[in-house]
């Protein structure tokens, strides 16, 4: 059976350089040698470099350098092969079988085993701080078949493991790494496309080729570089001056890139505005507040005004045209302060109510503008602004009940669901979840991907979620990179930004 068998403690970082090669003094980068092929790129380090214990669901797009999968997913975001070169599903569903391509190697060229899968798998279900526990709970045991076999075996039918393991909660780390799993957080060990040779915590992460990386024909970047920007309004000029060869832009900044002449590349991609909301708190712990607040809502409005545009309002965690994505959903709770009004007034707060909104610095206008299309119903918003890391740290602590936030998506879309809905999904700040939710999940996963029911079971568990959890969706969103017609090779992922038949040229 081929490959398509499966269709559709945080680390605080002390030190202030960790570094393969040695230390850095500065946050300057190695631009292009005419010895190697170099790209710098224009983006957000990740919280940490253990997929384990990362945090952000941005977080991929920086570990897949690193990390491999067992599968990846495609440009439309079905699974293909990974470290894996093929799987079987059982006859019942509850097990699959992964075939492990044999020029499978980690960056030190030990190879892929079945073992080291079987040891990446169990340590993301049980390790205590496992932000990918809540995904992998499904897993009941990993059998190391023979050298290149493993088989997975679920507590369930689940027909969505190939999905699922293309994204962090398959990336298979060296098991070398494990005699001191702490230092992952600043030192991965994968079998990705680069390896990390200098890691600048806040500044810079310096990555040079893998040799041994399986698909390494298909990569021409030597050595790439991800660096922040720090400055969404200097992202154009750096571009320009060559800071960056390809940055992460703000729609804001579409404009001044299209006066510089430089190429954009619009991805629609998961991601999506959203409020995290904790509904074991009042006054969130009634559903008609939370129904108050999207009525109150105009989302077109801030798209126009905060996001120039590039958006479309949405209800729901899926972008239109996306498998998941459910039309019964589009303008559930359409503007209408007037009936805004009247939920407050069911709810007990004739008067209106007052509320807390955590957001985080860059946030601010969208949150402003929040603030004051709310206030038209009635809903009084005091402002609380923190330190990103401090939103990161609230998908574990879960100290602060309301707050302004991104969804990334997940490599599977009932994943996704888990994640947002499930009692251990990190964006389920109140941990609750329906008897109806988990039941409708359930039933999606155990419909293989190519039945003629799946879509439609999808879709019903993503309408009980939407309609029963307290998460409120504003608009999705693309993402927007620039870059000078020098880079080719961009495809526009749904999923992860890969960088397979990228090339810099002269």
């Amino acid at each position: 059976m081929t490959s398509r068998t499966g269709l559709t403690s945080f680390a605080l970082l002390a030190v202030a350089v960790l570094s393969v090669s040695g230390c850095a003094t500065s946050q300057t980068v190695a631009v292009n040698t005419t010895d190697s092929t170099a790209l710098t790129w224009g983006w957000r380090l990740p919280t940490s470099w253990d997929p384990v214990t990362s945090t952000a669901g941005w977080d991929t797009h920086a570990l897949a350098l690193v990390y491999d999968g067992l599968t990846q997913l495609d440009i439309d975001g079905e699974p293909v092969p990974g470290l894996a070169e093929s799987w079987e599903y059982s006859a019942d569903g509850t097990a699959i079988t992964f075939q492990l391509r044999e020029d499978g190697a980690f960056s030190d060229g030990t190879p892929v085993t079945a073992d080291a899968v079987k040891l990446n798998l169990e340590r993301g279900r049980d390790q205590e701080n496992s932000t990918l526990a809540g995904q992998l709970h499904i897993i009941t045991a990993v059998d190391a078949v023979d050298e290149y076999t493993v088989t997975v075996h679920l507590d369930q039918a689940d027909y969505q493991v190939p999905y699922l393991f293309a994204g962090k909660t398959g990336f298979i780390v060296n098991p070398v790494a494990f005699d001191d799993v702490a230092s992952l957080a600043t030192q991965p060990e994968g079998a990705g496309p680069f390896s990390l040779t200098e890691y600048v915590p806040n500044a810079h992460a310096t990555l040079e080729k893998n040799s041994e990386y399986w698909n390494a024909d298909h990569i021409f970047i030597d050595d790439l570089s991800v660096v922040p920007v720090a400055d969404d309004a200097t992202a154009v000029a750096g571009v320009t001056s060559g800071q960056w060869d390809v940055s992460i832009i703000p729609a804001s900044q579409v404009q001044g890139a299209e006066a510089a002449g430089l190429e954009i590349e619009e991805i629609n991609a998961l991601t999506v505005r959203a409020l995290d909301v904790n509904a074991t708190v009042a006054p969130f712990d009634d559903q008609r507040v939370l129904q108050a607040i999207s009525h109150a809502t105009d989302r077109q409005a801030l798209i126009d005004v905060t996001y120039f545009g590039h958006g479309t309002p949405n209800w729901q965690p899926f972008p239109d045209g996306y498998a998941a994505h459910n039309d019964d959903l589009d303008d559930l709770y359409p503007y209408d302060v007037d009936a805004a009004r009247d939920l407050l007034a069911e709810a007990g707060y004739p008067d209106g109510v007052e509320v807390t909104l955590t957001l985080g610095e860059d946030d601010t206008p969208l949150a402003e503008l929040l603030q004051a299309q709310w206030a038209e119903a009635g809903i009084r918003v005091v402002l609380d602004v923190q330190a990103g890391a401090a939103i990161s740290q609230n998908y574990v602590q879960r100290s602060f009940p309301f707050v302004l936030d991104s969804y990334s998506g997940r490599q599977s879309p009932l994943q996704a669901l888990e994640v947002l809905y499930g009692p251990e999904g990190l964006m389920n700040l109140g941990r609750e979840t329906p008897a109806e939710l988990t039941a409708a999940i359930d039933v999606a996963r155990a419909t293989p991907t190519g039945d003629p029911e799946y879509q439609q079971r999808l879709q019903e568990a993503v309408e009980v979620g939407v309609r029963l959890q307290p998460n409120t969706f504003l608009f999705s969103w693309p993402r927007i990179l620039i870059h000078p017609a020098k880079v080719t090779g961009i495809q526009h992922w749904l999923d992860v930004q890969r960088w397979e038949d990228v090339k810099v040229e002269g």
